[in-house]
């Protein structure tokens, strides 16, 4: 078989095709990629790029940014301007990664809820597949674009915008609030699940960051497994398959992830940082293509350990033919010139699918 640029191999485990070599790849954000490139080299490691296949406009509202200082940590207040009022949230700022976490959500009484209502009904839904095909003209031989709808309602709520322990007391004080928003953005779901099943991708995904401690089976089963199976419906009427991001713990979801449309795990996590070993992906998932994300933890190991979890992660999922290893989860700056090209070597080592 002929060598295969990266582009070509990460395609192929979505399509279920036969390829030459486990895809090894980053998502953009991680580590800049002409730096990545340097150390491996072209071909050795591929690049995912963020790109939403949709746009929302907004004409009525706005949002507001304003960055100030908290001490030493830098932090970031964006106001929602909306016809209804106004509501903000309040971010904080780690310096290595420049990534955030909030400290305060937009919404923590009823009004703050009919303020947002009226910011979803204000939305203009179009598709963004100019930028999509922009993306992939750019990325080349060396990636490719990762098409991205919304998270699903609760997943948007408590991460997005109220928040894990708010919004579990909303549920009991303002279940009437919470109901008619999840109505709200299960109706802008659909209109950009139209854009997404008529988009020139060929898979999806939904960043869900599903970890099973957050969500539990109930409300899983409630708010995101029928969200996955009306989009991976639709998407299987033209073979593209529907993936989506957990990067957590899996385990209580296990059946229920079996028994859904989705075609494939972005970011899967496997022990010892998750609850799932790869094995148990491969037995428990037969037809899933798994993303999965080299653990963490592993890449401040011994070199020597760092080989051993590659190599036993090649040995139980490499000859399905629908594992990519990849980084989209934070590791320490300091280590990944050492841990890429143990990983990219195991990979070489292990040679065809």
């Amino acid at each position: 078989m002929k060598i295969m640029t990266m582009r070509e191999r990460m395609l192929a485990v979505i399509q279920g095709r036969e390829h030459d070599r486990v895809p090894f790849a980053q998502y953009e954000i991680m580590f800049p990629p002409q730096d990545a490139f340097n150390l491996l080299g072209h071909g050795n490691i591929g690049i995912i790029r963020f790109c939403s296949i949709f746009r929302s406009k907004h004409p009525h509202c706005r949002f507001e940014h304003e960055f100030f200082m908290d001490g030493g940590t830098k932090c970031q207040r964006t106001t929602l301007h909306t016809p209804k009022g106004a509501i903000h949230e309040v971010r904080l700022f780690e310096p290595v990664y420049d990534s955030s976490t909030v400290r305060k959500h937009y919404i923590d009484t009823p009004r703050d809820y009919e303020v947002f209502w009226s910011y979803l009904e204000d939305a203009v839904i179009t598709d963004n597949y100019d930028r999509y095909l922009q993306d992939c003209v750019e990325l080349g031989d060396d990636g490719f674009p990762k098409a991205e709808v919304e998270r699903t309602p609760y997943q948007q709520l408590w991460v997005e915008w109220v928040g894990l322990e708010a919004l579990s007391m909303h549920l009991g004080d303002y279940a009437d609030h919470v109901a008619h928003t999840v109505e709200l953005l299960e109706q802008r779901a659909r209109a950009i699940n139209e854009i997404a099943y008529r988009s020139p991708a060929p898979f999806i995904v939904i960043v869900d960051n599903i970890t099973a401690p957050a969500i539990g089976v109930a409300r899983f089963r409630r708010y995101c497994v029928p969200q996955y199976n009306e989009l991976g419906g639709m998407l299987a009427e033209r073979n593209a398959p529907l993936l989506i991001h957990m990067d957590g713990l899996l385990k209580p979801l296990w059946q229920d992830i079996a028994r859904s449309k989705v075609g494939g795990l972005d970011s899967f996590t496997p022990t010892p940082d998750g609850d799932t070993t790869v094995a148990e992906a491969v037995n428990l998932w037969p037809d899933m293509r798994l993303w999965l994300n080299f653990p963490s933890s592993v890449h401040i190991e011994t070199p020597e350990r760092i080989r051993v979890v590659a190599d036993d992660i090649l040995a139980a999922a490499g000859h399905t033919g629908r594992l990519q290893i990849q980084i989209s989860e934070n590791v320490p700056p300091d280590v990944w010139r050492i841990s890429y090209p143990i990983i990219a070597d195991a990979i070489a080592a292990f040679g065809k699918p």
